[in-house]
């Protein structure tokens, strides 16, 4: 059983970028895992189709990536982005699991506080644009390309 964090807007999915690169739609999933208690890591594994995974929500074609360049473009671009940090821990003085300052400090009650960073916005906020703007991924597709997109499960 998966619990929402209650200080993140719901419903939340997980976010990745999907690499096709096989004919039956099977491909590579890059994305960061763990949690916002630890920080989270990038990671890439292959995976079959998404649309046939139980927890498959929805997926958007965002461009093609030159298959002479793939997988090794996409590693370099995106193990230089800083994944999610820390973001929250445990506060004794309140009991609970609250966020916190990058120097492991709380904040105080009403202090202002950034939005916290997990998959989705890794994904959708640095991820695409980093591999967009290195010129890895195209808009338009060319003949022979390898098939990016970006799905929610």
């Amino acid at each position: 059983m998966i619990m929402q964090d209650p200080d993140m807007p719901s419903p939340r999915y997980h976010n990745v970028i999907f690499v096709e690169t096989e004919a039956d739609g099977s491909g590579a999933v890059h994305h960061v895992t763990g949690d916002i208690t630890s920080g989270m890591v990038y990671a890439t594994r292959k995976e079959g189709r998404p649309e046939d995974s139980e927890i498959f929500v929805q997926k958007h074609f965002i461009g093609t990536v030159e298959s002479a360049i793939y997988p090794e473009k996409i590693h370099a671009v995106l193990e230089r982005l800083p994944p999610p940090p820390k973001q929250k821990k445990f506060n004794i003085k309140t009991l609970r699991t609250e966020q916190m300052k990058p120097d492991g400090s709380f904040y105080d009650p009403g202090e202002a506080k950034p939005r916290m960073i997990k998959c989705t916005e890794w994904t959708i906020e640095q991820a695409i644009p980093a591999l967009y703007a290195s010129g890895v991924l195209q808009k338009a597709a060319d003949e022979g390309d390898t098939v990016l997109e970006s799905a929610c499960r």
